[in-house]
């Protein structure tokens, strides 16, 4: 795991993610004024990869500059595909300053075209730490175009930047120490999930 300050304590980084920190439950969340399940996995502005009719939801929060999250991206997607029936939420959590949130816009604002996984899989195929221009280069070579991708932020960019500032209260409401951080089902998982994690992980939500 990567953070963007200090790792809180206790918190695991760059390892596989062995234990779940709490189960979402909604009626505690509520009580303790914390986001809801609703609010977290099925949010409506926020697209859907994978099967949106899926009986496992993983939501990813996770930075497009963070190299734990770009390493573990093809499993992930390897064990969505093949499982045929879960849906995957990327949460923008841009935390490593203006390149991080510029990339999670233009990916936002690739949606209004149908172009969000295609944005996705080119960022997430970057190396390291990027530029704006490397950000650029990259969604031009998968055929999108930046400017057109600014515009359509520029438009309407109250969509946006609200998608980032829940999923950056959300973070912050559970805690998060920095990217990746998972939700499998309703079980919070810190640090990075490899794919033998990740398919233990869908069977314990499968269970119930």
């Amino acid at each position: 795991m990567i953070t963007r300050r200090n790792l809180l304590a206790g918190s695991a980084a760059g390892i596989a993610a062995s234990a779940a920190a709490f189960t979402l439950l909604p009626a505690a969340l509520q009580a303790q004024g914390m986001p809801t399940v609703k609010e977290v996995l099925f949010d409506p502005e926020i697209p859907v990869l994978g099967n949106p009719k899926g009986d496992v939801t993983i939501a990813e929060f996770f930075d497009y500059q963070c190299p734990y999250c770009k390493k573990a991206h093809p499993d992930l997607m390897e064990v969505v595909k093949a499982d045929g029936n879960i849906r995957l939420v990327m949460k923008d959590w841009p935390i490593f300053g203006a390149p991080s949130f510029h990339a999670a816009t233009m990916a936002l604002a690739a949606q209004k075209s149908g172009a969000y996984p295609t944005a996705v899989a080119a960022l997430m195929a970057t190396d390291g730490r990027l530029s704006l221009e490397e950000i650029n280069t990259a969604l031009r070579g998968a055929g999108l175009d930046p400017t057109a991708l600014q515009a359509a932020h520029d438009k309407k960019p109250d969509w946006i930047n609200g998608i980032l500032r829940r999923n950056d209260a959300q973070a912050e409401a559970f805690r998060f120490g920095g990217t990746p951080s998972y939700i499998v089902g309703t079980r919070i998982y810190n640090g990075v999930m490899d794919k033998k994690a990740l398919l233990s992980a869908i069977a314990d939500a499968r269970k119930g």
